[in-house]
């Protein structure tokens, strides 16, 4: 397999990192299992407990998938997520005295968008035999309320109700791209919803936790917008407009597409001794690289590291992320 710099699918991560990360999440996974929280009625401890082992499964999921980790193990994987979040719905329902309490309230964000994730991924795993469960965990309270959430599982599962409405603005342009009158349409909704997406997130736990990958923090697992992803996948588009957006998860649509059954694709590198590469690119020499046409600082990239995005403003004078082409200016 190829080195962890050449193989990670975000720059922000580190091989120290995750495998820090990595221990510690299946540690507390394991630790909350046996222990409760100190607060709360048994009831209401356990249902904690159990959240906090669902989140962890999750995360730990998508952190692997960051690292560049086989896609093939995730199909699995994603069934015990599920079943650890069944597991917590159970227990919260015992909690709360109501049978239809569910694991995610859509109408807050930070679990409006896991649940989302959990549903794309049911899709681009070929797992769609989980859209019942996920549904089952949702549909007590928030059955026809959603227009997302009503679509995308509409395409695993009949009897699904058509609405128009949703609970979180934002989602606007990914819900659009689903009634494009053409593919163009569609990739136009799908762009500007990437290109807004990691901005709209500002409000969960998790936005900017890049920026402390010490100990202190722990908070960075990955930054997907994975629902974007099934959409491009189900829709059958041509997805290689969407492909330079840093959040946009194109090795599962390639899993996907691929029927879930290949080896993994290595990582294109280019030529040796080449002195200009591509964003994604792995970097051939150590030293200060300029991005070609772009008036941006140089930057410090280490032989073997993933050429980096650039933060610059687009024909529109948005300042956004976007792929370039780099030159080798002068070593370190």
């Amino acid at each position: 397999m190829a080195d962890f710099s050449t193989r990670k699918r975000q720059r922000f991560i580190s091989e120290q990192y995750f495998k820090w990360l990595s221990d510690f999440h299946i540690k507390s996974i394991e630790e909350w299992k046996h222990t409760l929280p100190a607060n709360g009625t048994e009831e209401t401890k356990r249902a904690i407990a159990a959240s906090w082992r669902a989140k962890e499964q999750f995360e730990l999921m998508l952190l692997r998938y960051t690292a560049g980790e086989p896609i093939e193990s995730m199909p699995p994987e994603l069934e015990s997520v599920v079943a650890t979040y069944e597991e917590y719905a159970v227990l919260q329902r015992i909690a709360r005295e109501d049978g239809q309490w569910p694991a995610f309230l859509l109408n807050e964000l930070a679990d409006y968008e896991r649940a989302m994730q959990l549903i794309g991924l049911c899709h681009l795993l070929h797992r769609r035999d989980l859209l019942p469960r996920i549904a089952a965990l949702e549909d007590g309270i928030f059955r026809a309320q959603d227009a997302l959430y009503e679509d995308l599982l509409a395409y695993g599962l009949e009897g699904r109700v058509d609405v128009d409405q949703w609970y979180h603005e934002s989602y606007r342009d990914c819900i659009n791209s689903i009634y494009g009158d053409t593919d163009e349409e569609s990739l136009a909704d799908l762009n500007a919803y990437l290109e807004q997406w990691y901005a709209s997130m500002k409000e969960v736990p998790w936005h900017d936790a890049h920026l402390d990958l010490s100990e202190r923090g722990g908070a960075y697992f990955g930054y997907w917008a994975i629902e974007a992803a099934a959409v491009a996948y189900l829709r059958e588009l041509d997805d290689t407009s969407l492909r330079h957006h840093i959040v946009y998860p194109k090795d599962l649509v390639d899993f996907a597409r691929e029927g879930g059954n290949r080896t993994s694709i290595p990582p294109v590198s280019p030529d040796a001794g080449a002195l200009a590469v591509r964003t994604g690119q792995t970097c051939p020499e150590t030293g200060i690289w300029k991005a070609f046409g772009h008036n941006v600082p140089g930057v410090m990239v280490t032989e073997g590291e993933r050429m980096p995005d650039i933060f610059a403003p687009d024909k529109n004078g948005i300042y956004r992320q976007q792929s370039a082409l780099w030159e080798f200016e002068r070593k370190a």
